[in-house]
């Protein structure tokens, strides 16, 4: 076997979907596209992406001796669905299960370790939605699949529900084929969007962001947006809910890690709004659901019952 089937088999005993291989070369092509996204302030509050944005660029500048990329995904789709809302909070996706930078970080450590027993004399860093490594760029470079207009990494055979993860390599490799865009004249994720945040094809504006407002942000939320979160407490997961490629190709991934918390498939508004620190602390330890913070939290899911106790005035009904 070849070093990139090697690699590409030892990855696939540890768990991993797919991977792929690319050039650690600057972004020459993304780097405009990610400073014209930069000075439109849709980063909003996040000033690290601003302050990385050289390193973002080029790999290089993130480990001297990059000579490859290597990028991997991981299903973490499940057949649980989230709740019909009232007064039950819906938690994204991503989030229901255990935190993935540990998971990927721990099987992506040991792909490294493998490799470098493999290839004596090769050593790498491992990036895992922890450092300015542009993960969708590198994805798409290494052939596992093209940033949708969602701007989400979509793939042709299990969709966008994935995590993404990188070695930063010393070693050159083959390398895979660019992964082509298969969106088309679609334009269903724009359409559905409840805050208009995807203001055009492939340019998502943060500020307006669901997601990005529910764990990013932490202050006070516009209330032309907070009216529109539809039961959201952490994140949001409708650009991929309507995907063509996920109706069509989502199936469950094989990581028990990954499957829903019973708590966070129906959290009660109630609770989550008045939810001590301590309580957040025991009930989201090693869950990405930590990032928002016990007052993130609060915040988002009394803004979920004031909308819905507005709605229920309004109409007269429960």
């Amino acid at each position: 076997m070849s070093l990139p089937d090697r690699i590409r088999e030892e990855a696939r005993q540890l768990g991993f979907d797919k991977v792929g291989f690319a050039r650690a070369v600057r972004l020459d092509e993304e780097e405009p596209r990610l400073l014209q996204w930069l000075s439109s302030g849709y980063q909003g509050t996040m000033t690290w992406m601003d302050r990385t944005k050289e390193k973002r660029a080029d790999p290089r500048l993130v480990y001297k001796d990059a000579l490859s990329v290597v990028s991997v995904a991981v299903n973490y789709y499940t057949d649980a669905q989230h709740g019909k809302g009232g007064e039950t909070g819906k938690i994204s996706r991503y989030a229901w299960g255990d935190d993935y930078h540990d998971l990927l970080s721990d099987r992506l450590g040991k792909l490294l370790e493998r490799i470098k027993k493999i290839s004596p004399g090769a050593d790498g860093r491992v990036y895992v939605d922890t450092g300015p490594v542009m993960e969708k760029a590198w994805a798409q470079r290494a052939g596992i699949g093209w940033v949708g207009k969602h701007t989400n990494l979509i793939t042709t055979d299990i969709g966008s529900w994935i995590f993404l993860g990188e070695i930063l390599l010393n070693i050159e490799l083959e390398y895979d084929q660019p992964a082509t865009d298969h969106c088309g004249s679609c334009s269903l994720c724009i359409e559905a969007c409840p805050t208009g945040a995807i203001v055009e094809p492939y340019v998502l504006d943060s500020t307006k962001c669901i997601s990005y407002l529910t764990i990013e942000y932490h202050g006070a939320v516009p209330e032309e947006l907070g009216g529109k979160f539809d039961n959201w407490v952490f994140g949001c997961d409708v650009c991929q809910d309507v995907c063509p490629w996920n109706v069509k190709f989502q199936r469950p991934g094989s990581v028990g890690g990954f499957a829903p918390r019973p708590w966070n498939l129906d959290p009660p508004l109630g609770d989550l709004s008045s939810m001590t620190a301590d309580e957040f602390r025991e009930r989201y330890r090693h869950s990405p659901v930590k990032r928002a913070k016990p007052e993130g939290l609060r915040r988002n899911a009394a803004l979920n019952l004031q909308q819905h106790h507005h709605e229920v005035n309004k109409h007269g009904k429960k």
